[in-house]
């Protein structure tokens, strides 16, 4: 079959990244550590196992920015992956067949995927602490049991992620999909979980805004979730490009702000009435912002924002992964904010009970909250470079969420 897959290799690294400071498309090059090749049909490593052929799979911003290479080489999750890997995670499809010791689920079965590969699809009993205490993305087993190291579908050697025709997950990966909730919606499990757990982990405080800084997918689902969860919440935002501003107002957000640093800091400060604090050098601040901020970008340019903008004692969530780079911090010992990083999702605290991220989502999807619009672009696999830069203009294209259609490619 023909999948995506990312190779490790140093001289295509290095090639790409001097082409690429004359040709902007060269990490999408013959010569780039990614191509479509032929690689074996999954087998299942285990009884309790099934076979998925991928309906829809989505474009998540890890992907693109391994594609592009705009990590950073002493990133120390790079001991937690295994090369060469299929890439891709966010994937909804349809059982093909199941493992001898399946009992849940059955052939024809419409499902979304957990793509972590924790205790138990690593076949390790008893799990570890986190596992058991449903804190999956804490897991301590992550380079240990059946598997090689992996964090989940999409960087594994052995098993395939979701840039492919056919992949193999363990029966507790795959959440049913009801028939009330369409494929565009489905496939939006991993990224909404993502940011389910940022919110249901670190609510917001009553009577005090929150902002979501990044309109991207996990933006807007986390705006989404704000006005869910928190209808009396004033919900502010910081975006980009104007298709991004459109789609967060209608999904509940107050305010949209954009521009440079000092346009946004001095945005917020006229949108809570707060004092503007102008240092001789250097960016403004607040004392007086928002009361959180869910930092979608990760970027140590939205992290110094973001801190300037929260109140003093307020909390800054962290769940956007950017490249590092060094910023002024001063105001979080100053103010003594709180900055709180967010991954991934798994047993979350919600109304009273402890239930599954995705569970939760399917739930509400079924019961009416409607984002299958954010699904705005979907290729063929064979056209993955198309898809691509797609995803990487997004003001000329009016991109959120783009997906591969397994149905394009015949």
């Amino acid at each position: 079959m023909k999948a995506l897959r990312f190779h490790y290799s140093i001289p295509r690294l290095a090639a790409t990244m001097i082409l690429g400071r004359v040709w902007s498309r060269a990490h999408l090059s013959a010569l780039a550590p990614v191509r479509l090749d032929s690689v074996p049909e999954p087998e299942l490593p285990a009884g309790d196992w099934v076979r998925v052929a991928p309906r829809l799979a989505g474009i998540c911003g890890s992907d693109a920015t391994q594609i592009a290479l705009h990590g950073s080489f002493d990133n120390p999750l790079r001991g937690l992956l295994s090369f060469p890997h299929v890439l891709g995670h966010e994937v909804m499809g349809i059982v093909e067949s199941v493992g001898d010791d399946v009992s849940g689920r059955h052939v024809g079965e419409r499902v979304a995927i957990n793509p972590w590969l924790s205790c138990v699809p690593r076949g390790i009993d008893p799990p570890c602490p986190a596992c058991r205490r449903g804190e999956i993305p804490l897991c301590r087993n992550f380079t240990r049991g059946s598997l090689p190291p992996a964090l989940h579908l999409g960087n594994n050697t052995r098993i395939p992620g979701a840039f492919a025709p056919l992949i193999v997950c363990h029966e507790s990966q795959c959440f049913p999909v009801p028939d009330q909730v369409s494929d565009e919606a489905a496939v939006l499990a991993d990224p909404f979980s993502v940011c389910l757990h940022a919110v249901l982990r670190h609510p917001p405080a009553d009577g005090a805004p929150a902002l979501v800084y990044g309109l991207g997918t996990l933006g807007l689902l986390t705006v989404a979730i704000l006005h869910t969860l928190h209808p009396g919440i004033r919900i502010y935002a910081v975006g980009r490009h104007p298709h991004q501003a459109k789609l967060a107002t209608e999904l509940g957000a107050l305010v949209v702000l954009a521009g440079s640093a000092p346009d946004l800091i001095q945005g917020v400060a006229k949108a809570t009435g707060a004092e503007l604090l102008q240092p001789p050098g250097g960016l403004p601040w607040i004392l007086d912002g928002v009361g959180i901020v869910y930092d979608m970008v990760g970027s140590a340019e939205s992290l110094e924002t973001g801190i300037r903008m929260v109140q003093s004692g307020g909390r800054v969530v962290v769940a956007g992964v950017a490249k590092p780079r060094r910023f002024e911090w001063t105001p979080i010992y100053f103010k003594e904010v709180h900055v709180i990083g967010s991954n991934a999702f798994g047993i979350e605290p919600y109304r009273g009970e402890q239930r599954h991220a995705i569970d939760i989502y399917l739930e509400l999807a079924s019961q009416g909250l409607s984002l299958e619009h954010l699904v705005t672009h979907r290729f063929p696999l064979s056209a993955w470079r198309d898809a691509f830069t797609t995803l990487g203009k997004k003001r000329s294209s009016g991109a959120v969420k783009v997906v591969f259609d397994f149905d394009l490619d015949g």
